[in-house]
């Protein structure tokens, strides 16, 4: 028995009686150990409750089955599901997930990383620095950047259709009867949020209709609280575009439940996501999805890909319709 430390392969040599390159080459496939020493090697193991270091083990090999993931807003449900997607296809495919949370600068996570020796880094949240994407190069380490503005450097991009997102929200709020819209895409500026907002926006005034624009407050269900006490009272507002389902979700409660707005009767809420919390009866939120599996299928593709050029592979979004917008006016009949 050892107390205070993992049990070493070197423990187990010595209650096996046997050396301690036979106990590295019983753990490791395909190498040649006689069955009388793996079996009691094994036994030994057994006994003193041995596990094979695995983080040493990846030191001699060509790629570590490391990979490091950067996010931010880890409570978010879509970000939640995202990363539950992506954790168990990567353990699939006999990748570990070393996830590294990050509300703002992303550079002190990626040189962390590095550190560990990472095969490749996929980032969910903020930008990546151009020295440390150059760094990642340097040290065949891949970097896949999900929805994230494309750096000079070599990394593979993957990008949800952010500004079709944006023209499908106008359409159906559009087909609804809404004239005086507001697009609340809080005071983030990340490139995605800012191409569904920029998009919806153009769509409106295309159609000659009033925006109102909400930037204020972080990325979540409060914002849209915030937004809708401030945008909703005495005024004519009949619909509403959340840039996440998360401030969607805030908007949409906040008029119906405290400012007593019949949605969708008065007021067309749309989000942007498809938030597992959106599907809720309680909420029925309409929203632009962007399908997680693919998203997730196209990261899996990226970090397997054998060539080193960089990948930028596109994730078209749909709309997905529940009950926060009211159904388009039936077209007028035909009389003939």
């Amino acid at each position: 028995m050892t107390k205070g430390r993992f049990v070493s392969a070197a423990d187990v040599a010595r209650q096996a009686g046997v050396s301690r390159s036979a106990v590295s080459r019983t753990f490791t496939p395909g190498a040649c150990v006689s069955a009388l020493v793996r079996s009691r090697v094994e036994a030994a193991a057994r006994d003193l409750g041995y596990h094979v270091n695995r983080m040493a083990r990846s030191l001699h090999l060509p790629q570590s089955p490391l990979v490091g993931v950067i996010g931010a807003n880890l409570s978010s449900a879509y970000i939640a599901a995202q990363l539950d997607a992506l954790s168990a296809a990567l353990l699939r495919e006999g990748l570990h997930c070393l996830l590294v949370n990050t509300a703002s600068d992303a550079t002190a996570p990626l040189q962390m990383l590095l550190e560990y020796r990472v095969r490749a880094v996929v980032m969910l949240s903020g930008a990546a620095p151009e020295h440390l994407v150059a760094e990642c190069a340097a040290n065949g380490v891949r970097m896949v950047l999900i929805n994230r503005p494309a750096p000079s450097g070599p990394a593979d991009l993957i990008e949800a259709d952010s500004a079709a997102g944006g023209r499908l929200a106008a359409d159906r709020l559009l087909q609804a009867g809404c004239r005086d819209v507001a697009v609340i895409r809080s005071g983030s500026r990340t490139s995605a949020k800012l191409a569904r907002a920029e998009a919806f926006i153009a769509r409106m005034q295309a159609s000659g209709c009033a925006t109102r624009v909400w930037d204020q407050g972080p990325n979540g269900y409060d914002t849209g609280v915030a937004a809708a006490r401030q945008l909703l009272p005495d005024s004519g507002l009949d619909g509403a575009f959340g840039v996440t389902d998360d401030i969607a979700l805030g908007f949409l409660n906040t008029a119906r439940h405290e400012l007593g707005i019949d949605v969708p009767g008065r007021l067309s809420v749309i989000g942007f996501d498809d938030n597992p919390a959106g599907a809720w009866i309680s909420h029925r939120l309409t929203t632009i999805r962007q399908p997680i599996d693919a998203l997730t299928d196209a990261t899996i593709r990226a970090l397997l890909n054998p060539d080193p050029a960089p990948l930028h592979i596109p994730v078209a979004v749909e709309l997905v319709e529940r009950g926060s917008v009211a159904p388009a006016p039936p077209a007028p009949s035909v009389q003939g």
